[in-house]
């Protein structure tokens, strides 16, 4: 170069470096260091748009081989209008563009941003970084449940980016309840699909919260000061209520949001116990079955439901709250029911004091004088007598849902559980109390096994056991306001304890006479009168062995048409039902 055409180029130089472009330094073959322009991107006379910046990102990076920083010095001006357009840093604005030119495919690889820029993965790897970070600011949607991650571009970033405007994903400000928790199914979409990390789904949950502080929920969580976790859980639980209709919440749900193991097992075994912060603030509570504590599912307290949801047009009472987890009266079907003459006289006046009017009033009386104000009633007698048909109808007539413990499965396999089972029982039931438009029958049913004789000068844990859940229940018809009803088949092994608490004793006898003429005609109405009373007479049947006989006698005219005998085939049927009489059968080997 001579020294004219050296001076022309410091001049040029000069000129460029007053423009704002700095020119490219390089060594030549001698070590020294000289500076060279490229052929710089301008708008020119065009007006700047984050897609023409995008477009000369894309040209000037393909095959650029991340080798050095020309591809930002060739073009600065369009790395400097996205930078700050979507206040991004030049390496996110770089891979965003990339992302971006790839719209079409929904599942975008490391490989396909390698192959754009014809480098290898190792020079690629520092750039996973600002896809991240692009990923947590909701620009792409990376999915993380494949052993490779692919990125995607959500419409939303096209919309914006084709209207030259910053990145989001749709006015998050005054939303209503629905659009909302609209926003949540996303969220929890998203979660599930691994398409959106922990992190990014609590900073939205934030967002949104702040952007419609007028919102009931808004309101209730801004309130808590809840750690993230409990607030993504909190929040899931809402979503699931209101979005799926699902208020039984199992860990394998809880699973699909939080992925990390150690984080579900630290949120499992503290539901679990019942200490979770969630349930000491009454928000989450234990569902039930039959009456019992899961301690496997979980839901919303009916008060966590008020307050978070009040402002959305949920039912959150009736069908919800108070029936849940009870038989109701209405599903009841209707059955005539035939006693002796005391027993008939009893249970008439159960009828009688549970129909609504009456039972408020003599409580109401009760507690006024300082009594107990609690109905508790033993119904007793031998098997198929009629003592469970009878709470139901009972409770049909009276119009009250029945709450119908399984006594078997009070007892655990884990000593403690059995007592915390119980208390957790009546928990429940004065819940059901307190909510429910008319008071619900807690029916013990079969309950030889919790009022016997409890065990004296007890060793074993199983026998402390048995006499704790026994303590419990003798404490809790002490202090209940309900109903309840139990029905054993052993009244002889009752615990004197348990026979003084119950107000109402019914004994139910076998039928009489004409009681079981009544159930033969009631079973079969197309039974001959002779025939019925030839029945009533020879055997000395319960209401359930009839009922049984008649079920038998039925299945066999569905499957083989009429009996010409009719006689005959139910004498038939009788003699089975007997097994008593089935004298000298010998089982095993002869």
């Amino acid at each position: 170069m001579t020294e004219d055409e050296k001076r022309e180029y410091d001049e040029m130089m000069e000129d460029l470096k007053a423009l704002g472009i700095e020119p490219l330094k390089t060594k030549n073959e001698t070590g020294e260091e000289e500076e060279f322009l490229l052929d710089c991107f301008t708008f020119g006379d065009k007006e700047p748009t984050i897609l023409l910046a995008f477009e000369a990102i894309i040209n000037r990076s393909e095959d650029c081989g991340l080798r050095d920083d020309s591809i930002y010095i060739e073009t600065a001006e369009a790395f400097d209008y996205v930078k700050k357009k979507l206040d991004i840093t030049a390496e996110q604005a770089l891979v965003l563009a990339i992302t971006v030119n790839f719209c079409s495919d929904q599942r975008i690889e490391m490989v396909d941003y390698c192959r754009h820029l014809n480098c290898t993965s190792f020079r690629f790897l520092p750039y996973m970084k600002a896809l991240d970070a692009l990923a947590e600011r909701g620009f792409i949607i990376c999915n993380r449940s494949n052993s490779r991650p692919t990125y995607r571009v959500p419409y939303y970033v096209l919309e914006s980016l084709n209207d030259n405007r910053n990145i989001d994903n749709g006015d998050l400000k005054e939303l209503d309840s629905h659009e909302l928790f609209n926003q949540f199914d996303d969220i929890f979409e998203m979660l599930n699909n691994q398409e959106m990390t922990l992190r990014a789904a609590i900073g939205k949950i934030h967002v949104l919260m702040a952007n419609n502080p007028a919102l009931d929920f808004c309101q209730f969580m801004e309130m808590l000061h809840l750690g993230e976790d409990d607030l993504l859980l909190l929040t899931f639980f809402a979503h699931a209520f209101v979005n799926n209709n699902d208020d039984r919440i199992s860990m394998m749900d809880i699973r699909t949001i939080f992925k990390d193991r150690h984080v579900c097992k630290t949120i499992g075994n503290a539901l679990s116990r019942g200490t979770h912060e969630l349930q000491r603030l009454q928000l989450v509570d234990f569902c039930n079955d039959d009456g019992f504590a899961s301690r496997s599912h979980y839901h919303l307290t009916l008060e966590a439901k008020k307050s978070m949801l009040g402002d959305l047009d949920i039912e959150l009472k009736d069908e919800q709250g108070q029936r849940q987890g009870l038989m109701k009266y209405e599903d009841i079907s209707q059955k005539a029911m035939y006693y002796d003459e005391q027993t008939t006289i009893q249970v008439d006046e159960l009828e009688h004091l549970l129909s609504e009017d009456n039972y408020q009033g003599i409580r109401n009386r009760l507690k006024e004088k300082g009594f107990r104000c609690g109905f508790t009633c033993l119904f007793y007698g031998a098997p198929g007598t009629g003592k469970t048909e009878t709470v139901l109808q009972l409770a049909r007539k009276t119009g009250r849902d029945i709450m119908q413990v399984n006594v078997t499965e009070i007892r655990s396999k884990w000593v403690g559980d059995s007592e915390k089972n119980i208390k957790a029982l009546f928990d429940n039931y004065r819940r059901k109390v307190r909510d429910s438009k008319m008071t619900p029958i807690l029916l013990f049913n079969e309950a030889d096994a919790i009022i016997s004789r409890r065990k004296e000068a007890v060793e074993h844990s199983v026998d402390k056991m048995e006499n704790t859940i026994q303590n419990i229940i003798l404490q809790e018809m002490e202090t209940l306001d309900g109903i309840l009803i139990a029905t054993t088949n052993l009244e002889q092994n009752m615990d004197k304890a348990f026979e003084r608490r119950f107000l109402y004793k019914v004994k139910f006898n076998k039928p009489t006479l004409e009681a079981r003429l009544h159930i033969w005609l009631s079973m079969i109405p197309s039974l001959e009168d002779a025939t019925a009373t030839m029945l009533a007479q020879k055997y000395d049947f319960s209401g359930g062995q009839i009922e049984n006989i008649a079920r038998h006698y039925t299945i066999d005219t569905i499957l083989h048409g009429d009996n010409a005998n009719v006689q005959q085939a139910l004498f038939q049927h009788c003699e089975n039902e007997q097994l008593d009489n089935k004298n000298n059968r010998r089982i095993g080997f002869n």
